[in-house]
């Protein structure tokens, strides 16, 4: 496993890291998640590969996912030898003030993360989406806050359009806040709107970059398939609609990653890996991974390199796509 530093902050993190959303303790918020039974296996074998980086999220399972992350790591690692990200912002409770960016839902919430961790401390508090009802600067000031209060290390942030993310940076310079390190956006060889800007703007500001989807819902880890085969492709309607309006353009690019795969003998999914891994400023795509070969295959990408001709081939189909995965619906409505 390589280690690199994440953007210009001094924390070292693996070049690929597990996100467990997919891992809960009882299942039932969606049919391809595994119980906690079934999601320790793949922290520990994590662990076994070198990822020390790891990311969750308050919403995710109401709260289940930070618990079986948090109980894994205890049993299977030392605290100081693991990097925990988790996120806010997502309603967790009907109230009034169940969800959002304000400086009260950031402190209830990142105690309550804190809890179900069990540990005094996250390694990286990310924001999981703009807050438009919120002024940026109580939402800055309070995680500057938890940060000085020693309940987070460093802060990042998820999608959002490259101008909000600007503001976030500029606001807390200007003030003299803890500023994001880390971004977190929806990017692969299907998706590539974040090369208009957010990129760039990662790339000039020193922000790590960590892709969400880096196999856009397992399609690039697939040959192209009219009518999904798996439990996940069928029962995913965000990842439906966000692909849907491009298929044919993207059942080219998965024909060429097919061929390009083919080409160097090895799977798919690890050409779509090892293209972002070559991509600046990605740090380190977020995997997520229900089968144990997942894991196998996602830490054997970071080893290939893959030729400039093979990267302008896979780079050659792609059409733009409408922006997907930065509104957020039933909150920004």
């Amino acid at each position: 496993m390589d280690y690199v530093r994440l953007g210009k902050s001094g924390l070292r993190v693996s070049r690929i890291c597990l996100g467990c959303m997919s891992y809960e303790v009882t299942p039932g918020e969606r049919p391809w998640h595994l119980d906690e039974e079934h999601s320790r296996p793949f922290i520990r074998r994590a662990l076994e590969l070198g990822i020390n980086y790891f990311d969750t999220a308050n919403m995710y399972s109401g709260g289940d996912s930070e618990r079986v992350l948090g109980r894994a790591l205890r049993d299977f690692a030392r605290r100081e030898e693991v990097v925990i990200a988790t996120k806010v912002f997502y309603p967790m409770r009907a109230d009034a003030n169940g969800g959002g960016l304000s400086r009260k839902a950031i402190m209830t919430e990142i105690d309550a993360s804190l809890r179900r961790l069990g540990t005094d401390h996250v390694d990286l508090y990310q924001i999981h989406r703009w807050d438009r009802h919120t002024p940026i600067e109580e939402t800055l000031e309070a995680l500057h806050d938890v940060v000085k209060a020693g309940k987070a290390r460093y802060l990042g942030a998820s999608s959002m359009m490259a101008w909000q993310f600007a503001k976030a940076l500029y606001t807390a310079d200007r003030h003299g806040w803890t500023r994001f390190v880390a971004m977190q956006p929806h990017y692969n060889l299907l998706y590539r709107e974040e090369e208009r800007e957010m990129l760039a703007l990662c790339a000039a500001e020193g922000i790590g970059v960590v892709p969400w989807s880096p196999l856009a819902r397992g399609r690039l880890a697939r040959p192209w398939q009219d009518a999904p085969s798996t439990v996940r492709g069928t029962s995913d309607p965000w990842g439906d609609g966000v692909y849907a309006a491009s298929q044919e353009a993207d059942r080219r690019v998965l024909e060429r990653v097919g061929e390009v795969s083919a080409r160097l003998g090895v799977t798919r999914a690890q050409t779509a890996l090892a293209w972002l891994l070559q991509r600046s400023p990605v740090t380190a795509p977020i995997i997520g991974a229900t089968r144990l070969h997942h894991l196998e295959e996602a830490v054997g990408a970071v080893a290939i390199r893959l030729p400039p001709d093979e990267i302008e081939a896979l780079e050659a189909r792609y059409v733009p796509h409408a922006v997907a995965g930065i509104a957020v619906p039933g909150v920004d409505d």
